[in-house]
Formats: C-alpha cells, sequence, structure tokens
C-alpha cells in the first residue's frame, strides 16, 4: 500500500511538472507570435529599412533562441552534444558570414 502512496504522490508531482511545462511553452509561443506581428506591422506600417532589417534580424535570433530553448527542449539534461553541435553550426555560419562580408568590402 505504501508503494501506491508513493506512486500517486511521483504522478502528482510529474502532472504538476508538466503543467507548469506547458504553461511555459504556451507562454513563449504567444511571445513569438507577438515578435512576428511586431515585424509584419513594421514592414507593412513602411518603416524605414534602415530599422526594419535590424529589427527582423533580431526579432528572428529570438525566436531561434526559444525554440532552440523551449520546443526542442535545450534546457533539459542529455542535450549537451546536440547543443554543442548547433552552437558549433551557428559560430560556423557566422564565420563565413563574416568572412563573405569582410572580401565583399574589401
Amino acid at each position: 500500500m505504501t508503494e501506491n502512496t508513493n506512486t500517486n504522490k511521483i504522478n502528482s508531482f510529474q502532472k504538476e511538472q508538466n503543467k507548469v511545462e506547458m504553461r511555459k511553452q504556451i507562454i513563449t509561443f504567444a511571445l513569438m507570435i507577438f515578435f512576428t506581428m511586431i515585424a509584419f506591422f513594421a514592414v507593412m506600417l513602411g518603416v524605414s529599412s534602415t530599422f526594419v532589417i535590424p529589427l527582423i534580424l533580431i526579432l528572428a535570433i529570438v525566436q531561434v533562441g526559444f525554440q532552440f530553448y523551449y520546443f526542442m527542449h535545450m534546457k533539459d539534461k542529455g542535450h549537451e552534444i546536440v547543443s554543442g553541435m548547433i552552437f558549433g553550426g551557428i559560430l560556423v555560419a557566422f564565420l563565413v558570414i563574416i568572412t563573405f562580408v569582410a572580401i565583399t568590402w574589401w
């Protein structure tokens, strides 16, 4: 009988953790939609491109961070190798972009 009580405690704890996780994912999803709307309305209203392009890039980077952290569960344990590969790929992509920009302007 004590095993059943212990299992119920574990199940209720897991249910509470799932609720908290789902709440965070819904909030993150709403934020990503809000960021998309900001970018859309900035372009739709005809704001100058010197402001819109950096705004869209910053919002895109924030959304990618949200995607990795919450929806791809990179915050959870056991994703260290995958995280390292993704961040390594981002670093390589950044270096390639910087190289091509430097070659073009040089």
